[in-house]
């Protein structure tokens, strides 16, 4: 569902709204924290209706929050996050030599821990690796077992996935595998109850959505696209 918030808002109210949506407690932290900046200050001058966000802020929040839709940022107008969708390959990949190292492997279910972590015996020496030029800046693929993704992922589809830090800023609504302590998981994520939550909503409505705290996350990594062979 599309965030489209209060239009008539100034530039430093929108990107409050922005900051409240990533679960962050107040502008210092959004600016310290998101930006990378030294203090709030290039965001609290924003106070004043007569200043206009400078390119470098526009270009930084942009870079950061894929998501986000800057002609709302700018104008008010719309809704406050873009519709992305999944990139989605039907033709069959490239396959390589198992002991080549070129590639993007595809990872076992039961080594998805080491996946995560890098480890090297497991993405250099046991997987099956493919040539995904479209998924250029995946670190690994799995295979969707079962239903819960349905119909988005169908069982056998395989994902391209990127990892990323476990402090990372969740992107609400997009799809993660996360290694969890009930094991890995592919869900879309959406923000939880409190800051220390999160939703974990599966696409098929047969299985209910759950929250899970942020301290039972041990790894994340976005999914980028699907393979899906027909």
């Amino acid at each position: 569902m599309q965030t489209n918030l209060n239009k008539n808002a100034n530039y430093f109210e929108r990107i409050m709204q922005i900051a409240d949506y990533y679960n962050f407690k107040n502008i210092t932290e959004f600016s310290k924290k998101a930006l990378n900046y030294s203090s709030p200050e290039k965001l609290n001058r924003l106070k004043d209706e007569r200043n206009s966000p400078s390119i470098e802020i526009i270009k930084d929040i942009s870079n950061k929050f894929d998501l986000v839709n800057i002609k709302w940022l700018l104008t008010g107008e719309g809704n406050m996050l873009n519709d992305v969708k999944t990139p989605e390959i039907k033709e069959i990949p490239q396959k390589l030599d198992i002991n080549k190292s070129e590639g993007i492997p595809l990872i076992p279910i039961n080594a998805m821990a080491g996946a995560f972590a890098g480890d090297v015996q497991i993405l250099e020496h046991e997987c099956e690796r493919f040539v995904v030029p479209t998924f250029k800046g995946a670190d690994f693929l799995i295979s969707v077992k079962g239903s819960s993704m349905y119909p988005k992922y169908s069982s056998g589809d395989i994902v391209a996935c990127k990892r990323l830090p476990l402090d990372t800023f969740f992107q609400w609504n997009k799809v993660y595998v996360i290694d969890t302590n009930q094991g890995p998981l592919i869900k879309r994520i959406k923000k939880g109850s409190t800051k220390e939550t999160i939703l974990i909503v599966s696409e098929n409505q047969c299985y209910e959505s759950f929250e899970l705290p942020m301290s039972q996350i041990y790894h994340i990594a976005i999914v980028l696209g699907v393979i899906r062979l027909e």
